[in-house]
Protein backbone atom coordinates (compact mmCIF):
# COMPACT_ATOMS: atom_id res chain seq x y z
CA UNK A 1 0.00 0.00 0.00
CA UNK A 2 3.12 2.35 1.09
CA UNK A 3 5.03 1.45 -2.10
CA UNK A 4 1.94 1.80 -4.56
CA UNK A 5 1.23 5.65 -2.86
CA UNK A 6 5.21 6.30 -3.35
CA UNK A 7 4.90 5.50 -6.99
CA UNK A 8 1.41 7.26 -7.55
CA UNK A 9 3.03 10.28 -6.18
CA UNK A 10 6.63 10.23 -8.14
CA UNK A 11 4.33 9.88 -11.62
CA UNK A 12 2.70 12.63 -10.72
CA UNK A 13 5.71 14.33 -9.43
CA UNK A 14 7.47 13.37 -12.77
CA UNK A 15 4.61 14.65 -14.99
CA UNK A 16 4.99 17.71 -13.40
CA UNK A 17 8.22 18.34 -13.78
CA UNK A 18 7.74 17.53 -17.37
CA UNK A 19 5.26 19.74 -18.23
CA UNK A 20 7.10 22.84 -16.24
CA UNK A 21 10.27 21.96 -18.38
CA UNK A 22 8.56 21.35 -21.63
CA UNK A 23 6.67 25.14 -21.01
CA UNK A 24 10.69 26.59 -20.39
CA UNK A 25 11.75 25.07 -23.41
CA UNK A 26 9.12 26.50 -24.98
CA UNK A 27 9.79 29.71 -23.78
CA UNK A 28 13.38 29.05 -24.37
CA UNK A 29 12.75 28.99 -27.79
CA UNK A 30 13.69 32.12 -30.31
CA UNK A 31 10.32 33.78 -31.83
CA UNK A 32 10.61 36.36 -34.33
CA UNK A 33 10.53 39.89 -32.90
CA UNK A 34 6.97 42.02 -33.62
CA UNK A 35 6.97 44.19 -36.87
CA UNK A 36 7.55 47.76 -35.75
CA UNK A 37 6.95 49.69 -38.35
CA UNK A 38 8.82 53.78 -38.96
CA UNK A 39 6.53 56.54 -38.33
CA UNK A 40 4.51 57.83 -40.73
CA UNK A 41 5.68 61.39 -41.51
CA UNK A 42 4.45 64.42 -43.08
CA UNK A 43 6.70 67.15 -43.88
CA UNK A 44 4.77 70.39 -44.08
CA UNK A 45 6.56 72.54 -46.68
CA UNK A 46 5.42 76.22 -46.00
CA UNK A 47 6.73 80.16 -45.62
CA UNK A 48 7.97 80.84 -42.30
CA UNK A 49 9.41 83.79 -42.77
CA UNK A 50 8.10 86.19 -45.60
CA UNK A 51 4.70 87.27 -47.57
CA UNK A 52 2.94 84.34 -47.13
CA UNK A 53 3.67 83.43 -43.61
CA UNK A 54 -0.01 84.81 -42.19
CA UNK A 55 -1.68 82.81 -44.75
CA UNK A 56 0.23 79.69 -44.14
CA UNK A 57 3.29 79.32 -41.99
CA UNK A 58 2.37 77.94 -38.50
CA UNK A 59 -1.21 78.00 -39.22
CA UNK A 60 -0.37 75.32 -41.78
CA UNK A 61 1.14 73.69 -39.57
CA UNK A 62 -0.98 73.79 -37.00
CA UNK A 63 -3.95 72.62 -39.69
CA UNK A 64 -1.54 68.82 -40.17
CA UNK A 65 -1.36 68.29 -36.19
CA UNK A 66 -5.63 69.15 -35.92
CA UNK A 67 -6.04 66.40 -38.97
CA UNK A 68 -3.78 63.74 -37.52
CA UNK A 69 -5.48 64.39 -33.81
CA UNK A 70 -8.91 64.14 -35.76
CA UNK A 71 -8.19 60.93 -37.63
CA UNK A 72 -6.45 59.45 -34.45
CA UNK A 73 -10.08 60.05 -32.57
CA UNK A 74 -11.59 58.54 -35.18
CA UNK A 75 -11.83 54.22 -35.87
CA UNK A 76 -9.05 53.57 -38.14
CA UNK A 77 -6.38 50.32 -38.35
CA UNK A 78 -3.34 52.23 -38.55
CA UNK A 79 -0.92 50.74 -35.75
CA UNK A 80 2.17 53.23 -36.44
CA UNK A 81 2.88 56.56 -34.81
CA UNK A 82 2.05 59.44 -37.02
CA UNK A 83 4.54 62.99 -36.99
CA UNK A 84 4.60 66.29 -38.36
CA UNK A 85 7.65 67.98 -39.04
CA UNK A 86 7.88 71.31 -41.02
CA UNK A 87 10.69 73.67 -43.34
CA UNK A 88 10.68 76.98 -44.03
CA UNK A 89 11.08 76.72 -47.97
CA UNK A 90 12.46 80.80 -48.01
CA UNK A 91 10.41 81.32 -51.43
CA UNK A 92 13.60 79.63 -53.31
CA UNK A 93 12.66 76.92 -55.67
CA UNK A 94 16.12 75.43 -54.61
CA UNK A 95 15.55 75.62 -51.32
CA UNK A 96 12.49 73.79 -51.41
CA UNK A 97 14.05 71.25 -53.58
CA UNK A 98 17.07 70.48 -51.12
CA UNK A 99 14.67 70.62 -48.28
CA UNK A 100 12.22 67.63 -50.08
CA UNK A 101 15.45 65.73 -51.27
CA UNK A 102 16.78 65.09 -47.86
CA UNK A 103 13.38 65.15 -45.91
CA UNK A 104 12.95 61.73 -48.12
CA UNK A 105 16.51 60.13 -48.17
CA UNK A 106 17.58 61.08 -44.87
CA UNK A 107 13.88 61.93 -42.89
CA UNK A 108 11.83 59.65 -43.95
CA UNK A 109 8.94 61.99 -45.16
CA UNK A 110 6.10 60.16 -46.51
CA UNK A 111 4.14 62.82 -47.83
CA UNK A 112 5.00 66.45 -48.77
CA UNK A 113 1.93 69.05 -47.91
CA UNK A 114 1.26 73.07 -48.81
CA UNK A 115 3.85 74.34 -50.52
CA UNK A 116 2.80 78.17 -50.91
CA UNK A 117 4.34 79.46 -53.85
CA UNK A 118 4.00 77.69 -57.41
CA UNK A 119 7.48 77.95 -58.54
CA UNK A 120 8.37 76.51 -55.21
CA UNK A 121 6.17 73.66 -55.64
CA UNK A 122 6.67 72.63 -58.99
CA UNK A 123 10.21 72.41 -57.63
CA UNK A 124 9.19 70.14 -55.38
CA UNK A 125 7.04 68.31 -57.50
CA UNK A 126 10.24 66.63 -59.47
CA UNK A 127 11.21 65.42 -56.60
CA UNK A 128 8.35 63.75 -55.09
CA UNK A 129 7.82 62.19 -58.00
CA UNK A 130 11.04 60.90 -58.63
CA UNK A 131 10.65 59.27 -55.41
CA UNK A 132 7.32 57.73 -55.72
CA UNK A 133 6.13 59.80 -52.24
CA UNK A 134 2.95 61.89 -52.12
CA UNK A 135 2.75 65.85 -52.75
CA UNK A 136 -0.56 67.68 -51.17
CA UNK A 137 -0.08 70.84 -52.74
CA UNK A 138 -2.69 73.64 -51.01
CA UNK A 139 -0.70 76.99 -51.01
CA UNK A 140 0.72 76.90 -54.35
CA UNK A 141 -2.29 77.56 -57.08
CA UNK A 142 -1.03 77.63 -60.74
CA UNK A 143 -3.72 75.38 -62.90
CA UNK A 144 -0.42 73.74 -64.46
CA UNK A 145 0.20 71.79 -61.52
CA UNK A 146 -2.86 70.02 -62.97
CA UNK A 147 -2.22 70.77 -66.42
CA UNK A 148 1.34 70.58 -68.33
CA UNK A 149 3.26 69.95 -64.91
CA UNK A 150 0.88 67.47 -63.81
CA UNK A 151 1.72 64.33 -61.91
CA UNK A 152 0.25 60.75 -60.57
CA UNK A 153 1.76 61.46 -56.91
CA UNK A 154 0.02 65.44 -57.02
CA UNK A 155 -3.22 66.25 -55.32
CA UNK A 156 -4.08 70.06 -55.31
CA UNK A 157 -6.57 70.77 -52.89
CA UNK A 158 -7.82 74.25 -52.52
CA UNK A 159 -8.05 76.45 -55.87
CA UNK A 160 -6.19 77.01 -58.70
CA UNK A 161 -5.55 80.16 -60.93
CA UNK A 162 -7.97 78.66 -63.38
CA UNK A 163 -11.14 78.98 -60.82
CA UNK A 164 -9.82 82.15 -58.78
CA UNK A 165 -10.19 83.64 -62.50
CA UNK A 166 -13.04 82.23 -63.80
CA UNK A 167 -15.24 83.31 -60.49
CA UNK A 168 -13.70 87.05 -60.00
CA UNK A 169 -13.21 88.59 -63.57
CA UNK A 170 -16.75 87.14 -64.69
CA UNK A 171 -18.43 89.18 -61.92
CA UNK A 172 -15.97 91.87 -62.65
CA UNK A 173 -17.25 92.02 -66.05
CA UNK A 174 -20.94 91.15 -65.54
CA UNK A 175 -20.82 94.93 -63.66
CA UNK A 176 -19.00 96.41 -66.54
CA UNK A 177 -15.34 96.51 -66.26
CA UNK A 178 -14.14 95.57 -70.19
CA UNK A 179 -11.22 97.24 -70.15
CA UNK A 180 -8.57 95.18 -68.05
CA UNK A 181 -5.02 96.34 -66.84
CA UNK A 182 -2.62 93.33 -64.71
CA UNK A 183 -0.31 94.15 -62.49
CA UNK A 184 1.21 90.55 -62.14
CA UNK A 185 3.46 89.04 -59.74
CA UNK A 186 6.65 87.80 -61.77
CA UNK A 187 7.01 84.00 -61.12
CA UNK A 188 5.00 80.70 -62.18
CA UNK A 189 2.30 81.75 -60.15
CA UNK A 190 1.38 85.22 -62.23
CA UNK A 191 2.29 83.77 -65.14
CA UNK A 192 0.14 81.09 -65.69
CA UNK A 193 -3.19 83.69 -63.69
CA UNK A 194 -2.61 86.08 -65.97
CA UNK A 195 -2.87 84.28 -68.77
CA UNK A 196 -6.25 82.66 -67.16
CA UNK A 197 -7.54 86.27 -66.73
CA UNK A 198 -7.08 87.12 -70.06
CA UNK A 199 -8.81 84.09 -71.20
CA UNK A 200 -12.08 85.20 -69.64
CA UNK A 201 -12.22 88.46 -70.36
CA UNK A 202 -11.31 87.81 -73.95
CA UNK A 203 -14.05 85.28 -73.75
CA UNK A 204 -16.55 87.58 -72.47
CA UNK A 205 -16.01 90.57 -75.02
CA UNK A 206 -13.27 92.26 -72.86
CA UNK A 207 -9.72 93.62 -73.59
CA UNK A 208 -6.85 94.07 -71.44
CA UNK A 209 -4.94 96.84 -72.79
CA UNK A 210 -1.55 96.74 -70.60
CA UNK A 211 0.35 95.30 -67.47
CA UNK A 212 3.32 95.24 -65.83
CA UNK A 213 5.13 92.57 -63.98
CA UNK A 214 6.28 93.60 -60.49
CA UNK A 215 9.03 91.24 -58.47
CA UNK A 216 7.86 88.97 -55.74
CA UNK A 217 7.76 90.41 -52.30
CA UNK A 218 8.40 93.74 -53.07
CA UNK A 219 7.66 96.79 -50.88
CA UNK A 220 6.89 99.50 -53.44
CA UNK A 221 4.38 99.12 -56.05
CA UNK A 222 4.07 103.09 -57.17
CA UNK A 223 5.64 102.97 -60.50
CA UNK A 224 3.63 99.77 -61.72
CA UNK A 225 0.87 101.64 -60.28
CA UNK A 226 0.89 104.84 -62.06
CA UNK A 227 0.91 102.86 -65.58
CA UNK A 228 -2.29 101.05 -64.67
CA UNK A 229 -3.36 104.68 -63.49
CA UNK A 230 -2.31 105.96 -66.66
CA UNK A 231 -4.04 102.89 -68.68
CA UNK A 232 -7.01 104.53 -67.99
CA UNK A 233 -8.47 101.30 -67.91
CA UNK A 234 -11.85 100.38 -65.64
CA UNK A 235 -10.29 97.56 -64.30
CA UNK A 236 -7.05 97.31 -61.85
CA UNK A 237 -6.52 93.38 -61.60
CA UNK A 238 -3.95 92.32 -59.04
CA UNK A 239 -2.37 89.42 -59.60
CA UNK A 240 -0.32 88.38 -56.58
CA UNK A 241 -1.02 87.33 -53.03
CA UNK A 242 -0.33 87.49 -49.50
CA UNK A 243 2.23 90.25 -48.27
CA UNK A 244 2.39 91.85 -52.17
CA UNK A 245 -1.27 91.80 -52.43
CA UNK A 246 -1.62 93.96 -48.84
CA UNK A 247 0.79 96.23 -50.23
CA UNK A 248 -0.26 96.90 -53.52
CA UNK A 249 -3.88 97.67 -52.58
CA UNK A 250 -2.49 100.24 -49.40
CA UNK A 251 -1.00 102.24 -52.14
CA UNK A 252 -3.80 102.17 -54.51
CA UNK A 253 -5.81 104.07 -52.08
CA UNK A 254 -2.72 105.94 -51.46
CA UNK A 255 -2.72 106.97 -55.09
CA UNK A 256 -6.48 107.28 -55.74
CA UNK A 257 -6.94 104.86 -57.94
CA UNK A 258 -10.50 103.70 -56.98
CA UNK A 259 -11.29 107.18 -56.10
CA UNK A 260 -10.48 108.25 -59.80
CA UNK A 261 -13.04 105.76 -60.97
CA UNK A 262 -10.84 102.44 -61.68
CA UNK A 263 -12.51 99.60 -60.22
CA UNK A 264 -9.47 97.51 -58.04
CA UNK A 265 -9.62 93.97 -57.86
CA UNK A 266 -7.91 91.48 -55.80
CA UNK A 267 -7.12 88.08 -57.95
CA UNK A 268 -6.01 86.26 -54.97
CA UNK A 269 -7.30 87.35 -51.13
CA UNK A 270 -6.80 85.68 -48.17
CA UNK A 271 -8.81 86.39 -44.90
CA UNK A 272 -5.28 87.18 -43.29
CA UNK A 273 -4.59 90.27 -45.66
CA UNK A 274 -8.20 91.34 -44.88
CA UNK A 275 -7.03 91.89 -40.89
CA UNK A 276 -4.14 93.02 -42.27
CA UNK A 277 -5.89 96.06 -44.37
CA UNK A 278 -8.82 96.44 -42.27
CA UNK A 279 -12.05 96.55 -43.41
CA UNK A 280 -11.66 100.59 -44.01
CA UNK A 281 -9.41 99.96 -46.52
CA UNK A 282 -10.55 96.55 -48.03
CA UNK A 283 -14.03 97.18 -47.90
CA UNK A 284 -16.02 96.18 -51.16
CA UNK A 285 -13.68 94.04 -52.76
CA UNK A 286 -14.77 91.05 -54.27
CA UNK A 287 -12.99 87.27 -55.14
CA UNK A 288 -13.16 84.37 -55.25
CA UNK A 289 -12.23 81.36 -52.45
CA UNK A 290 -12.69 78.08 -51.76
CA UNK A 291 -13.31 78.45 -48.10
CA UNK A 292 -14.78 80.39 -45.23
CA UNK A 293 -14.72 79.91 -41.47
CA UNK A 294 -18.08 81.76 -41.09
CA UNK A 295 -19.65 79.97 -43.81
CA UNK A 296 -21.33 77.19 -41.82
CA UNK A 297 -21.35 75.40 -38.47
CA UNK A 298 -18.85 72.58 -39.48
CA UNK A 299 -16.61 75.63 -40.38
CA UNK A 300 -17.34 77.53 -37.48
CA UNK A 301 -16.79 74.67 -35.29
CA UNK A 302 -13.57 73.62 -36.90
CA UNK A 303 -12.24 77.62 -36.69
CA UNK A 304 -13.10 77.87 -33.34
CA UNK A 305 -10.94 75.24 -32.47
CA UNK A 306 -8.22 76.78 -34.06
CA UNK A 307 -7.82 80.59 -33.57
CA UNK A 308 -7.42 79.72 -29.66
CA UNK A 309 -4.21 77.50 -30.99
CA UNK A 310 -3.21 80.23 -33.76
CA UNK A 311 -2.62 82.96 -31.49
CA UNK A 312 -6.46 83.72 -31.56
CA UNK A 313 -6.17 84.53 -35.21
CA UNK A 314 -8.71 82.35 -37.55
CA UNK A 315 -7.78 80.31 -40.53
CA UNK A 316 -7.17 80.75 -44.38
CA UNK A 317 -8.70 78.52 -46.99
CA UNK A 318 -4.58 77.83 -47.50
CA UNK A 319 -4.81 76.46 -43.92
CA UNK A 320 -8.24 74.60 -43.98
CA UNK A 321 -7.10 73.36 -47.32
CA UNK A 322 -3.94 71.41 -45.36
CA UNK A 323 -5.77 69.91 -43.17
CA UNK A 324 -8.54 68.71 -45.84
CA UNK A 325 -5.99 67.04 -47.50
CA UNK A 326 -3.76 65.76 -44.81
CA UNK A 327 -7.09 63.59 -43.13
CA UNK A 328 -8.37 62.47 -47.01
CA UNK A 329 -4.66 61.53 -46.97
CA UNK A 330 -4.41 59.38 -43.93
CA UNK A 331 -7.71 57.76 -44.76
CA UNK A 332 -6.51 56.50 -47.91
CA UNK A 333 -3.30 55.27 -46.13
CA UNK A 334 -5.48 53.64 -43.74
CA UNK A 335 -7.72 52.25 -46.38
CA UNK A 336 -4.70 50.61 -48.24
CA UNK A 337 -2.96 48.96 -45.09
CA UNK A 338 -1.45 51.83 -43.10
CA UNK A 339 2.17 50.37 -44.58
CA UNK A 340 2.41 51.73 -48.05
CA UNK A 341 5.46 53.87 -49.08
CA UNK A 342 4.18 53.78 -52.63
CA UNK A 343 3.10 57.36 -53.19
CA UNK A 344 1.38 56.32 -56.74
CA UNK A 345 -0.80 53.59 -54.86
CA UNK A 346 -1.79 56.28 -52.28
CA UNK A 347 -2.69 58.75 -54.52
CA UNK A 348 -4.73 56.52 -56.30
CA UNK A 349 -6.92 55.79 -53.36
CA UNK A 350 -7.04 58.99 -52.33
CA UNK A 351 -9.05 59.50 -55.94
CA UNK A 352 -10.98 56.55 -55.47
CA UNK A 353 -11.85 57.09 -52.19
CA UNK A 354 -15.06 59.94 -51.84
CA UNK A 355 -13.81 63.49 -49.83
CA UNK A 356 -15.44 64.28 -46.49
CA UNK A 357 -14.51 66.60 -44.20
CA UNK A 358 -16.14 69.67 -42.69
CA UNK A 359 -14.68 72.45 -44.05
CA UNK A 360 -15.17 71.75 -47.38
CA UNK A 361 -17.76 69.08 -47.31
CA UNK A 362 -18.38 66.40 -49.95
CA UNK A 363 -16.28 65.79 -52.96
CA UNK A 364 -13.90 63.95 -55.29
CA UNK A 365 -10.44 64.48 -56.76
CA UNK A 366 -10.44 63.87 -60.28
CA UNK A 367 -7.96 61.77 -62.47
CA UNK A 368 -5.41 64.71 -62.85
CA UNK A 369 -5.11 65.15 -59.36
CA UNK A 370 -7.59 67.93 -58.78
CA UNK A 371 -9.79 68.40 -56.14
CA UNK A 372 -13.19 69.24 -57.18
CA UNK A 373 -15.53 71.34 -54.63
CA UNK A 374 -17.61 74.44 -54.53
CA UNK A 375 -15.67 77.93 -54.69
CA UNK A 376 -17.58 81.14 -53.77
CA UNK A 377 -17.92 84.85 -54.73
CA UNK A 378 -17.42 86.89 -51.50
CA UNK A 379 -17.27 90.65 -50.99
CA UNK A 380 -15.42 92.55 -47.74
CA UNK A 381 -18.15 93.65 -45.59
CA UNK A 382 -18.06 97.59 -44.38
CA UNK A 383 -16.94 98.45 -40.86
CA UNK A 384 -20.30 98.98 -40.01
CA UNK A 385 -21.89 95.62 -41.39
CA UNK A 386 -19.19 93.54 -39.31
CA UNK A 387 -20.64 92.22 -36.13
CA UNK A 388 -17.76 90.31 -34.35
CA UNK A 389 -14.54 89.63 -34.81
CA UNK A 390 -12.94 88.36 -38.10
CA UNK A 391 -16.97 89.02 -39.44
CA UNK A 392 -15.18 90.08 -42.43
CA UNK A 393 -17.23 88.42 -45.72
CA UNK A 394 -20.41 88.21 -47.45
CA UNK A 395 -21.47 85.46 -50.02
CA UNK A 396 -21.89 86.71 -53.41
CA UNK A 397 -22.52 83.80 -55.22
CA UNK A 398 -22.06 80.09 -54.65
CA UNK A 399 -20.22 78.65 -57.92
CA UNK A 400 -20.64 74.71 -57.93
CA UNK A 401 -17.39 72.48 -59.45
CA UNK A 402 -18.70 72.07 -62.88
CA UNK A 403 -18.34 75.84 -63.26
CA UNK A 404 -15.55 76.46 -60.97
CA UNK A 405 -12.60 74.36 -62.50
CA UNK A 406 -11.36 73.38 -65.96
CA UNK A 407 -12.49 70.68 -67.51
CA UNK A 408 -10.38 67.80 -67.72
CA UNK A 409 -10.02 67.38 -71.39
CA UNK A 410 -8.72 71.32 -71.57
CA UNK A 411 -5.46 70.94 -69.30
CA UNK A 412 -3.38 68.90 -70.73
CA UNK A 413 -2.38 66.60 -68.61
CA UNK A 414 -0.04 63.75 -69.95
CA UNK A 415 -1.23 61.11 -67.86
CA UNK A 416 -4.18 61.58 -67.95
CA UNK A 417 -4.61 61.40 -71.85
CA UNK A 418 -2.59 58.14 -72.03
Amino acid sequence: MTETSISGRYLLLSAIAALVLGVSAARAQPTAPPLILPPLRLGVLTDMSSLYADATGPGSVLAAKMAVDDFLAAPHRMNRQIEVISGDHLNKADVAANMTREWIDTVGVDVVIDAPNSSVALAARNIVQQKNRVFLISGASSSDLTGKFCSPNIVHWTYDTYALSTGTATAVLASGGKTWFTLTADYAFGHTMEGDVRRVVEKAGGVVVGGVRAPINSQDFSSFLLQAQASKAQVVALINAGGDTINSIKQSVEFGIGAGGQQVVAMVLYLSDVHSLGLRIAQGLKFTEAFYWDLNDGTRAWSRRFAPLNNDRYPTALQAGVYGATLHYLRAVDALDGVSTDGKAVVDKMKELPTDDPLFGKGTIRADGRKLHNMYLFQVKKPEESRYAWDYYTVIKTIPPEQAWRPLNEGGCDFVKS
